[in-house]
């Protein structure tokens, strides 16, 4: 499965989020747009519910070996990454 490539968000500053929370409170600024407006309410349901028990459902159905491979897989990547190997 290929990597996604986001891009990684940026962090809004501690003491420019406490200004603007407090301009929306207070009604000086126009609150932050809702991510899921305009989706329909019941496919963000369905999707949100989907991805809260697939990792389970997919781990219940797997041998104990090919949980075991993944796992080793997973951390061989892990480490190969920390020492600065590729592949």
């Amino acid at each position: 499965m290929a990597k996604s490539r986001k891009k990684p968000k940026v962090r809004e500053d501690l003491n420019t989020l406490a200004a603007r929370i407090v301009a929306e409170t207070s009604g000086q600024a126009p609150k932050t747009p809702d991510t899921d407006e305009g989706k329909n309410p019941a496919a963000v349901a369905l999707g949100k519910l989907g991805a809260s028990k697939g990792g389970k459902t997919r781990a219940a159905k797997m041998t104990a070996q090919k949980r075991r491979e993944i796992a080793k897989k997973a951390a061989d990547a892990r480490w190969t990454n920390l020492r600065g190997r590729k592949g």
